[in-house]
């Protein structure tokens, strides 16, 4: 087995993908005719949105995302190789800011944001 994909589940598909572009810089990779499912370039691993009104048909429950509510008890998180440049570009898009970078004492430095989703997202340095 290995890990596939994270599939957050959006109000709109389009938008956020296109939000994705503007504040982190990934591109699209598929987007369905219907706009209810599409995925970015992110390399082997998917990041896929998905339209809140497809979990009812997929026979799942969910809790919305909103930037209303605390975040959702997960996050994504992206590495940079200029996390303080990445971060103020990603406020510049449109996130809402969580906590500005911090070098944690293992050495990576880490800043958080929630998308236009309210979706909490990491960006951090690699490890080590």
């Amino acid at each position: 087995m290995k890990f596939g994909y994270t599939i957050i589940y959006v109000s709109d598909v389009k938008s956020t993908m296109d939000f994705y572009e503007k504040a982190f810089g990934f591109q699209t990779k598929f987007l369905d005719e219907s706009n209810r499912y599409g995925e970015l370039e992110t390399g082997t691993t998917a990041l896929a949105f998905v339209a809140e009104s497809m979990a009812v048909a997929n026979g799942c429950e969910i809790t919305q995302n909103t930037l209303q509510a605390p975040a959702a008890g997960i996050e994504i998180a992206f590495v940079s190789d200029d996390v303080q440049g990445s971060y103020a570009h990603a406020l510049e898009a449109g996130c809402v800011p969580v906590k500005s970078p911090e070098t944690k004492p293992w050495g990576q430095v880490v800043a958080y944001v929630r998308d236009m989703n309210g979706v909490l997202v990491e960006i951090c340095s690699t490890i080590g």
